[in-house]
C-alpha cells in the first residue's frame, strides 16, 4: 500500500538523520491519525537538522520551502516524497497567513508550540521504547509510548476537543485559515471546539476576510467531501464563519417553506439534511451543488395566496452559483458543472411528462449521474419522494446510448444539397430534424428532409 511505502520512507528519513546525530520525529497530522487508528494521507518528519543538511543528506530532494525550513525528500523510484522540516519558531505574520520569517531552534518543544491545534502538536520517536515503530500500522494504544506531548494533544484526543496550543487569538491571529482548519478538524474527527478557541474564532471571525479566496474554497472544499458537511456548516455557522465566507448560504436560515413539500424545516434545515448524505471523497462539483441548489430560495420567497413560492428560484440559484464560483476562482470546468448542477435541478419535476427528445437531451446533460445523485439527495431531505428519481434513472438505464445521441440524420450539406441558403435558420432547422429523430418520426435521412421541406421553403 502506498501509506505504507510513504510511512516505511519517513522513518528511513529518521533513521538516516538519526544516525548522523540529528534529532528526528514523525510530526503532526500523521502522528494523530496514527493514534485514531486512521490511515495518514501522508508523513511528515521534524527534524533539529538545518535545510542544506537535509539537501545534502539525501539523492533527491526538493528545496520548495527551504526559506521556511522545509525540504521535500524523494526516494528513488517513488511517486510521492516525505516532507522534512526543520525545528523553529516563527517571527511575525503581517500577512495572516504566512510567517515574516523563521528562526530555526534546536528545541523540539519549541516547534511544536508555535503549531495550530494541540492534536497537531504531537511528535513521534520511532526509537522510542525500543524500536516501537517496527511496523507502520501500529496499535494506538502501543504507538502511545512513542508519542512525545508537550501540548496536552494525548488528552484533548481522548476528549474529542479541538483546542488551540497556547493563546487562541494569537494563533488565529497569525493564521487566519486556522480558523476553518479548526472547523474542519472538529467535524473530520466527530470532536467538539474546545469553548475558548470557539470563542476566540467568533472574535476574528472577520479576519477570514483576508485569506485568498482559493485557500477559503480549497478548505470549504474539503469540509463538503470528507463525510461530515452538515457538522462542518454548522460549526462554520456556530463559530460566525459562515457569513463571512459564505453570505448567501447563511441567509437560507429561517427561509420558511411549504410544510407540505418541506415537513424538515426551513432552507438552512433542508440544506444541512442534503449535506448530511454526502459521502466521504464525493465529487466537488456534487458536494458544492448539493450547497447551493437552493441558493436562489431566499431573494425569491413569496407568500402567496395559495402557498409559499420561490418563483424561478433555479434559474437566479444558477446565477448565484456562478458568481461564487468566480469569487472562489474555480476552474472553467468545475463552474460549468456546479452552474448546471443547480440550473436544471428542478427538471426533475417534469420528467414523467417530457417529450422523448426533450427528456434525451436532458439525459446528454454532461455528468448525468451527478444530477441523479443531487436530486436523489433532494429528494430524500424533503418529502422522501423517490418517483421523478426512479422513472429517469429507469429510463435512462434502458436508453442504449445510441438512442440518446443518435446520428445525426441529416447536416447542414444535405441542407445546401437540397438547395436550401446556409443562414442562421440552419440551427432551427436541424433542431426540428433532430426532434423527429429522438421522437422516432423520422428514420432516414430522406424522411428528414421530407419532413423540413414541408416547414420549411427554400
Amino acid at each position: 500500500m502506498a501509506n505504507n511505502r510513504q510511512c516505511e520512507a519517513a522513518l528511513q528519513v529518521i533513521a538516516t538523520l538519526r544516525a548522523r546525530g540529528y534529532e528526528a520525529y514523525l510530526a503532526g497530522g500523521c502522528v494523530r491519525d496514527l493514534l485514531l487508528g486512521r490511515a495518514p494521507a501522508d508523513y511528515d518528519v521534524a527534524t533539529v537538522a538545518t535545510p542544506d543538511v537535509v539537501l545534502d543528506l539525501f539523492p533527491r530532494t526538493f528545496a520548495v520551502g527551504a526559506h521556511f525550513g522545509v525540504v521535500l525528500v524523494a526516494p528513488v523510484g517513488a511517486d510521492f516524497v516525505t516532507e522534512v522540516a526543520t525545528f523553529r519558531s516563527d517571527l511575525a505574520y503581517s500577512d495572516g497567513r504566512h510567517p515574516d520569517g523563521v528562526r530555526y531552534t534546536q528545541s523540539a518543544e519549541e516547534d511544536v508550540l508555535r503549531r495550530d491545534f494541540t492534536i497537531n502538536g504531537l511528535l513521534l520517536d520511532p526509537l522510542r521504547g525500543g524500536g516501537v515503530l517496527d511496523e507502520c500500522a501500529g496499535d494506538p494504544k502501543r504507538l502511545r509510548k512513542a508519542v512525545i506531548d508537550r501540548v496536552g494533544g494525548l488528552a484533548d484526543l481522548d476528549a474529542g476537543l479541538v483546542r488551540a496550543i497556547g493563546e487562541p487569538e494569537q494563533r488565529f491571529a497569525e493564521d487566519h485559515l486556522r480558523m476553518l482548519r479548526g472547523v474542519r478538524f472538529a467535524a473530520r474527527f466527530g470532536f467538539d471546539l474546545e469553548s475558548q478557541t470557539q470563542r476566540a474564532m467568533r472574535a476574528l471571525a472577520s479576519r477570514i476576510q483576508a485569506v485568498s479566496r482559493e485557500r477559503v474554497r480549497d478548505e470549504l472544499t474539503k469540509m463538503l467531501t470528507e463525510g461530515r458537511a452538515r457538522r462542518a456548516f454548522e460549526l462554520l455557522d456556530e463559530t460566525g464563519l459562515l457569513p463571512e465566507v459564505l453570505p448567501e448560504i447563511a441567509r437560507m436560515k429561517g427561509v420558511e417553506q411549504p410544510p407540505q413539500f418541506h415537513p424538515e424545516g426551513d432552507v438552512w434545515a433542508h440544506t444541512l439534511a442534503l449535506l448530511n448524505q454526502l459521502p466521504p471523497d464525493c465529487s466537488p462539483t456534487l458536494a458544492w451543488a448539493a450547497l447551493l441548489h437552493d441558493v436562489g430560495k431566499p431573494p425569491t420567497f413569496e407568500r402567496a395566496p395559495d402557498r409559499i413560492r420561490f418563483n424561478g428560484h433555479a434559474e437566479l440559484g444558477a446565477t448565484m452559483a456562478a458568481e461564487i464560483c468566480r469569487r472562489f476562482r474555480f476552474s472553467n470546468d468545475e463552474s460549468r458543472q456546479i452552474t448546471a448542477l443547480v440550473a436544471n435541478h428542478m427538471r426533475f419535476m417534469d420528467a414523467m411528462r417530457m417529450k422523448d427528445s426533450t427528456l434525451k437531451r436532458f439525459f446528454r446533460l454532461e455528468r448525468f449521474e451527478e444530477h441523479l445523485a443531487l436530486h436523489r439527495m433532494d429528494c430524500l431531505a424533503a418529502s422522501g419522494n423517490l418517483e421523478n428519481w426512479e422513472y429517469a434513472r429507469e429510463r435512462l438505464r434502458t436508453m442504449p446510448a445510441e438512442v440518446v445521441r443518435p446520428k445525426p440524420l441529416i447536416t447542414g450539406r444535405e441542407l445546401i444539397a437540397a438547395g436550401y441558403a446556409p443562414g442562421a435558420r440552419f440551427r432551427e432547422m436541424l433542431r426540428v430534424a433532430e426532434d423527429a429523430q429522438l421522437e422516432g418520426t423520422v428514420a432516414t435521412a430522406e424522411d428528414a428532409l421530407r419532413l423540413l421541406r414541408s416547414r420549411f421553403s427554400l
